[in-house]
């Protein structure tokens, strides 16, 4: 079934409100168009999984997540990625295993999110990671236990977590230690 009309009813720099006409006389549905977006588990050479605390507008108040961020316009997820991790932890991965893409929510938003795991980050000498953003670390275990504890909430980077376990089988044994 496609919509008998599709209009942007708002914009924003964020995101548009789309209003879709699914029936005639019927009022629209609305959703809203966002950009794509990766999440990044990137692990060191010491296994820590890295992390990162940002002051979220949102939810007005800080929260801790995996790296991530839009995938701008003519660029590819994996460049993204790439491009996130380095901006907001001042770590590099000298590559990214795709885990592929999940729909973010299907009621509501028509944008993916690219999780990519990244082995052996290592720290960028000299970058200083982007302002209000504190790159943290965290051992298999820690995470587990500030994700039972609500500290790790972000249940969009939970759902990357989730892939990367169920597809890394070193992860999955390090998760359910």
């Amino acid at each position: 079934m496609k919509p008998l009309k599709t209009e942007v009813a708002f914009t924003t720099p964020w995101f548009e409100l789309l209003a879709k006409t699914m029936q005639p006389g019927e009022p629209p549905y609305y959703s809203l168009r966002l950009a794509d977006f990766t999440t990044i588990i990137a692990l060191t050479g010491e296994q820590r999984i890295l992390a990162v605390r940002q002051y979220r507008p949102a939810v007005e108040r800080y929260t801790i997540e995996f790296p991530s961020g839009i995938v701008d316009p003519g660029e590819t997820a994996e460049a993204a990625a790439f491009r996130e991790l380095r901006e907001e932890t001042g770590y590099e991965a000298a590559e990214l295993e795709s885990l592929g893409a999940m729909n973010v929510d299907n009621g509501r938003m028509s944008n993916r999110s690219w999780n990519f795991v990244a082995r052996g980050v290592r720290p960028v000498e000299g970058h200083v990671p982007e302002e209000g953003v504190e790159p943290l670390t965290y051992s298999m275990a820690e995470l587990r236990n500030a994700i039972l504890e609500g500290e790790f909430d972000h249940s969009l980077h939970l759902a990357g977590l989730l892939q990367a376990v169920l597809h890394c089988p070193d992860l999955r044994a390090a998760f359910f230690q």
